[in-house]
């Protein structure tokens, strides 16, 4: 069972996402996959490029920006332009190990791009996730 977050409107986090899960994913309407997970943060678990071909089987756009730690520019752009660029109204999931750091990017993001730091935490704490020492 997945167990995934909503975020805002059609954005969405999670844990690490089974390689076997994504084509349901994609069944249900996400288009775009983004992994905020360095490779071999964990043994065992899917690399970038094992995850890329599984999301590209099953239709679905996938971008990397891993994150150690807080996330940096680089990550909070790349998840920037990933919201940007998923079709109206198409859902995008985030992971990574525990779906902390992609909440903590997709916060960032809308931060920058003028929403209301408080408003972002308050939705994050509902999925879950304490932002409250994010810098917004």
């Amino acid at each position: 069972m997945l167990n995934i977050a909503r975020l805002e409107e059609a954005v969405f986090a999670s844990a690490q996402l089974p390689t076997g899960d994504l084509q349901r994913l994609a069944d249900q309407g996400v288009t775009t996959l983004l992994s905020h997970r360095p490779d071999h943060e964990e043994p065992g678990q899917p690399t970038a490029a094992e995850m890329a071909e599984a999301a590209g089987l099953a239709g679905l756009t996938f971008v990397h920006a891993p994150i150690r730690g807080l996330p940096d520019e680089a990550a909070v752009s790349a998840t920037a332009r990933a919201l940007e660029d998923a079709a109206p109204g198409r859902a995008v999931v985030m992971f990574c190990r525990s779906g902390m750091r992609s909440s903590a990017a997709w916060a960032m993001a809308r931060a920058q791009q003028g929403a209301d730091p408080d408003a972002l935490r308050a939705a994050a704490a509902e999925a879950g996730y304490d932002l409250s020492r994010v810098p917004l």
